[in-house]
This record gives C-alpha cells, sequence and structure tokens, in this order.
C-alpha cells in the first residue's frame, strides 16, 4: 500500500512537470508565430519598394540606356534599399565612391598582369586594403571589392563593363531613393510605432513580471524578467533605425513633410527609453536581492512598479493615435507616490534602492513624454513626498547624505 501510494504520488509530480514544460512550448512557439508576423509585418513596406525599384532600374538600364544586361542597376537600387533605413541617401553614394574605386583598381591591374585567379586575389586585397587606408565605411570596402571581382571576371566575355557599371549605379541608387521618397514613401508614424511596440512591450511585460515576483517573493520568475530585458538590444535597435528612417523619409518625400511634427515624441523619447530600461534592470536586479535577503515587501512597492508598466502602456497607445499622453505622465506620478507609501511603511537596504529606481525611471518616462529633465525631477520629488523612513530619515531628493535605507537621487 505504501509502494503503491508512493508511485502515484511520483506520477502525480511527473505529470504536473510534464504539463508544465508542455505549456511552456506552447507559448513559446505562439510568441516565435507572433514575433514572425511582426517581422513580416515591419518588413513588408521595404519588400515591396525593392521589388518596385529593381523592376524600374532595369527598364531605365534596359529600355532607356540600351544596356542589353542591365545587372547591375537592380542590383544597385536593392543594394540601396537594404541599408539601414535612415542611411539610404548615404548608401547611395557610397555605392557610387565603391563603385568607382572597384572599376579603377580592377581596370589597373587587368592592364598590367591580365586575368586570372591569382589576379583576382590581388584585386580584392588592394581593393579592401586601399579603401581601409583611406578610412572609407564598410560598404564602400565590400562595393569596391565587389566591383573588382566583377570587372576582373566578367571583362574577358563582356567588352566595355566600366561605363555600364558606372551608369548602373547612378540608376539602381537614383531609383531607389524616387520609390522611397516619392513613388511608394511609406508612413513615418506607421512604422515607427510598430518598430517601437517591442521595445515598449518589453519593458511594460517584464516590470509586470517583477512586480508579481517581488508580491509573491518569487526569485525564479524575478530573475527571468531580468534576464529577458537584458536583452533588449533588437528591440532598441530596431526603433533607432525606425526613428532614422522616418526622419530621413520626412525629410526627403514631399508628401510626408506634414508629417514631420509628429514624428518629434518619438525623436526624442528614444533615449529616455533607453534609460528606463537600464533603470528598470536595476530597479529588478536589486528585487531579486532583496527576496533573497528576506527584506519586507510593503504592498505599495509592487504595486508602484505595476504602475510602472501601465505608463509605458499609456505612453506608446497616446504615441500611436498622436495624442499628448497625459495618462502615461499621471501613472508614472502615480508610481512614485506608491514607492513614497512602501519607503514610509519600511524597507530594508536593497528596498530603498528599489524605491530610488521606481523615481528614477518614473523620471526617464516623464522626460519621454516630453518633459525637460529638471521639471520631471521636480515632479517625480513633489509626487515622493516628504516621507519619513522606518529610521525616521526621509530621502534627498537632491542626492543629499542621509544614512540607509535611503532613496538615491532621480535622474
Amino acid at each position: 500500500m505504501q509502494r503503491v501510494g508512493l508511485g502515484e504520488t511520483l506520477t502525480d509530480i511527473d505529470s504536473a512537470r510534464i504539463a508544465e514544460a508542455m505549456e511552456e512550448l506552447r507559448h513559446r512557439g505562439k510568441a516565435t508565430f507572433h514575433d514572425r508576423l511582426h517581422r513580416v509585418r515591419m518588413a513588408g513596406g521595404l519588400a515591396v519598394q525593392a521589388g518596385l525599384a529593381a523592376a524600374l532600374s532595369y527598364l531605365v538600364s534596359h529600355r532607356l540606356l540600351g544596356n542589353p544586361q542591365p545587372v547591375f542597376a537592380p542590383i544597385s537600387a536593392v543594394g540601396t534599399l537594404a541599408a539601414s533605413v535612415g542611411q539610404r541617401f548615404r548608401r547611395t553614394v557610397e555605392l557610387i565612391v565603391g563603385v568607382a574605386i572597384g572599376v579603377a583598381i580592377g581596370d589597373g591591374i587587368i592592364y598590367v598582369l591580365d586575368t586570372g585567379a591569382w589576379q583576382l586575389g590581388l584585386v580584392v586585397t588592394v581593393a579592401i586594403l586601399s579603401t581601409i587606408f583611406a578610412g572609407a565605411s564598410v560598404a564602400i570596402v565590400i562595393q569596391a571589392a565587389a566591383t573588382a571581382v566583377l570587372i576582373v571576371t566578367l571583362s574577358p566575355s563582356t567588352q566595355n563593363l566600366e561605363i555600364p557599371r558606372f551608369v548602373d549605379a547612378f540608376v539602381g541608387g537614383g531609383v531607389a531613393l524616387l520609390v522611397t521618397a516619392i513613388l511608394l514613401p511609406l508612413n513615418p508614424r506607421r512604422v515607427i510605432n510598430r518598430a517601437a511596440r517591442p521595445a515598449l512591450d518589453l519593458l511594460a511585460s517584464q516590470l509586470d513580471l517583477a512586480a508579481d515576483g517581488l508580491r509573491r517573493r518569487d526569485r525564479t520568475a524575478t530573475q527571468r524578467a531580468l534576464d529577458r530585458l537584458r536583452n533588449n538590444k533588437q528591440e532598441l535597435a530596431t526603433l533607432g533605425e525606425a526613428i532614422e528612417g522616418a526622419k530621413e523619409t520626412a525629410i526627403l518625400s514631399p508628401a510626408r513633410w506634414h508629417r514631420r511634427d509628429e514624428l518629434t515624441h518619438y525623436a526624442e523619447a528614444a533615449d529616455p527609453i533607453d534609460r528606463a530600461m537600464r533603470n528598470s534592470g536595476t530597479l529588478i536586479r536589486r528585487s531579486v536581492t532583496l527576496i533573497e535577503d528576506e527584506e519586507p515587501v510593503p504592498d505599495p512597492m509592487p504595486d508602484a512598479i505595476e504602475h510602472l508598466a501601465e505608463s509605458v502602456r499609456l505612453m506608446k497607445h497616446e504615441f500611436a493615435v498622436g495624442e499628448e499622453p497625459q495618462k502615461a505622465r499621471e501613472r508614472s506620478l502615480r508610481a512614485v507616490s506608491e514607492a513614497g507609501r512602501a519607503y514610509a511603511q519600511g524597507v530594508g537596504f536593497s528596498g530603498s534602492v528599489v524605491i530610488a529606481q521606481v523615481r528614477t525611471t518614473a523620471s526617464d518616462l516623464l522626460v519621454a513624454t516630453g518633459i525637460e529633465q529638471e521639471e520631471a525631477n521636480r515632479l517625480v520629488r513633489n509626487s515622493f513626498g516628504d516621507q519619513e523612513g522606518p529610521q525616521g530619515t526621509g530621502p534627498e531628493p537632491d542626492g543629499g547624505g542621509p544614512k540607509a535605507p535611503v532613496a538615491p537621487p532621480i535622474g
């Protein structure tokens, strides 16, 4: 009887673990599918632009300029559009410069040494070293080497390749800019909204998880939120590139000139959002230490972190619809107020750091919504209030030197 009961208990435990593992796998699969769909939506406009630019550059080079084999023009167009958004005009210039260097080096070596395998290797080496010596960008180095390879390998079968290569570089780059600026300009606000969504969703979701983990004193869940938030480089890079691309579109495209003012919020919010992520990472890391050290967790402390998460979501929504982010600001200040209540009820050393990071993150979010740094700090101080800490010492907002526990300065 004892053996049967033990076996049943083990079976139940194993079943629970298997069910939990399967649920996690289903969640990951669903998240991956949604991530892939999001990437497709993000790249949809670029894919259509690239297809249109390739087709038009082929027609211009073949039909208008009489090039019987217009291979380089579509390649140049796609290469320009494949550059990081916000750098396409620069990429076109780099494309043409790289072609010029590659043609010069390739022709020079062919004229002196003829063609062959070792000549090809020499051409690539000289092209790379000469462009690096001149301080050229990586794009120019690659384009010069690629062009030199084409010159050496195709010259024996294709005569007078140099001029068409120059012309195609101009045609491809010019058509790409024409497509992005005039024929099919993307909506810059929509591009930024889509790019900002992963970064802001990541920040909000991990703050929520940290608040829940802190409330339940679940170290594992809180550590998991910290690990995920630390892995934010891709989301921030996507947001930065989208902002640069939107600026370029708003400058080059007459149809999007009226969108310039709409980009102001996101353009100015990128750095504060980055800082908010970093400070939230410190907040969650200290929450893990707080749980490990079994410090007190006043009820308002996880509430404050949840208010920060909601502020991020409200900011994302208000930016997306073009509204003044008043609700996001109010929620950030509510987070600070809850943090003040938590401090007054009594916290330990790590808890005081968590409170301080709530204040600092709230200040970052206020700046992201368009408030000046000094004004944001003043609002945070007022919302925190003149709280008395557990040892009768309130936190100094301007970074004085009270004894621990103390909330360090904001900003």
